[in-house]
């Protein structure tokens, strides 16, 4: 059995931070077939897999990880209106994962104040809360209007937090850019491998621990510091 994971007395977490796409919401083979598509209208190429790698960056950081800087320069603004003009007919595809709404509940019943991060555009991020009734749980939520700079920098964690008006958070993702980014902003997080990374990958990029499902996470509340101890 894991150890368990409170926060010292006087210094509890107060804020739940979950990431929604790829966590909550299953996005991210869907994002990374739009970002192949995209690429093919400049007539770029791009393995699916090297780009299912990239997903949990946002728009402005992803052209130049999987494709340089270079093509960002020449082709970055058209690529990400690409992007969005193929994902639009999958959007209705998408489904939240088993068990978020119960996951959402008990992390709310325990006393800390959610905040769902996204940096997806706002019309999107509508949508995924529709789907699990998020906005019944959450206090605050963030779209891509929120911030200049996507994960993996830590603007995104750092405004979720102080939208809920949080003191100490702890984040939920799904990706390695998820921990990194919660990294940089100091926060401790959790990850769930509903975004096909490998334990391993999301351990070193510095998750505590790491689950198979929603539903794993939420049989593990009391030995997190999402307990509310």
């Amino acid at each position: 059995m894991a150890p368990t994971d409170h926060a010292p007395s006087g210094d509890a977490v107060d804020t739940a931070v979950f990431d929604v796409d790829g966590t909550l919401v299953d996005t991210n083979y869907q994002h990374a077939l739009a970002w192949y598509r995209a690429f093919r209208q400049v007539d770029i190429v791009l393995p699916v897999w090297r780009l299912h790698r990239a997903i949990g960056m946002g728009g402005d950081q992803i052209v130049a990880a999987v494709a340089g800087d270079d093509v960002e320069k020449e082709h970055g603004d058209a690529l990400r209106s690409a992007w969005a003009e193929e994902f639009a007919p999958m959007l209705g595809e998408v489904r939240p994962f088993d068990g978020v709404r119960e996951l959402l509940g008990d992390v709310a019943g325990r006393g800390l104040t959610i905040v769902l991060a996204s940096s997806g555009a706002p019309d999107h991020v509508e949508t995924y809360l529709d789907l699990f009734d998020g906005r019944s749980f959450a206090a605050a939520w963030t779209t891509s209007e929120d911030v200049d700079r996507t994960k993996p920098e830590p603007d995104l964690i750092e405004t979720a937090t102080a939208k809920a008006g949080g003191g100490r958070a702890v984040l939920v993702g799904d990706s390695t850019w998820d921990f990194v980014a919660a990294g940089r902003a100091g926060v401790p997080g959790y990850a769930i491998r509903t975004g096909g990374f490998s334990p391993e990958e999301l351990g070193e990029a510095g998750a505590r621990e790491v689950f198979d499902s929603v539903g794993d996470l939420r049989d593990a509340l009391d030995r997190t510091l999402l307990s509310g101890r």
